[in-house]
């Protein structure tokens, strides 16, 4: 497959924390560290999720500051509208300006009992109102043993892209569910390796366009210790970042890989 250059993306899940307020005042801190640091977002594109609660603010924010952050969402429902108590539709999440949406999140498939179905649905859903999926696929522990590397990654990518219209835009993010939170992150080289599988799927099901273009985030873990090393692997895109995305000084010292991988 001919090399594409793909823009990464380094992007922020702050899970259930922050309420609104303190949502706007880490945006600033951010963003103030960012341009102290003369970011440029065309090189790296950066990304904040925020709970739902705290959307608004923020986007009010990034509109009134003209920040070059995207908003992301942190779930969506299947469903474009209708009697479903506590979901939050695409369509709204499109108003709000929402560049991007998680889907398939470990800890929705293992907490809330989403199934490959669901988190496909999600994904068409999404897409279908202008906002970009992130479809997150990884392997617990006992997969990993069981099926090897890649195979249930590979297998979840694929159950989601049966429900996806074939120009549908998607960003992938592989999240070993067996190092989220435990400080222990996957090597550089194993998260290459499942990224390439998921590349050679991707190459498969949607063609070399789709494969080049499409880009792949590294979640589990992630710090500006070792983040360096992912972003040298030519199949990882980015990064999915979780704990060390709420803490503005380090979040920013992630966003700034390539002074770690240039050696600038």
């Amino acid at each position: 497959m001919p090399q594409v250059e793909r823009t990464p993306l380094i992007a922020g899940n702050w899970k259930m924390n922050l309420d609104h307020l303190q949502a706007i005042a880490f945006v600033q801190k951010l963003s103030w560290a960012l341009k102290d640091a003369r970011h440029d977002y065309a090189e790296v594109e950066v990304a904040v999720f925020p709970p739902f609660t705290d959307l608004r603010s923020v986007q009010t924010l990034l509109a009134a500051d003209k920040l070059s952050l995207k908003l992301g969402a942190q779930d969506v429902s299947p469903h474009e509208s209708g009697a479903y108590t506590g979901d939050i539709s695409a369509h709204f999440l499109a108003k709000l300006e929402t560049a991007y949406v998680i889907v398939g999140h470990s800890e929705r498939r293992h907490g809330h009992g989403e199934d490959d179905a669901t988190v496909g649905a999600k994904a068409r859903a999404a897409a279908a109102a202008g906002v970009i999926p992130v479809i997150c696929v990884g392997e617990t522990a006992e997969d990993l043993a069981e099926h090897g590397a890649a195979a249930i990654p590979v297998a979840q990518l694929e159950a989601a892209l049966a429900e996806l219209p074939k120009d549908a835009e998607f960003v992938l993010a592989y999240e070993p569910v067996w190092a989220i939170g435990s400080g222990q992150a996957a090597t550089p080289e194993q998260a290459e390796t499942v990224a390439r599988a998921l590349r050679e799927a991707l190459l498969r099901a949607r063609g070399e366009e789709t494969a080049g273009a499409t880009r792949i985030l590294y979640g589990g873990s992630v710090t500006s210790q070792n983040i360096a090393g992912f972003m040298r692997q030519p199949n990882v895109d980015g990064a999915l970042v979780g704990g060390a995305s709420l803490k503005s000084d380090e979040f920013s010292r992630i966003i700034q890989f390539k002074k770690h991988v240039t050696g600038a």
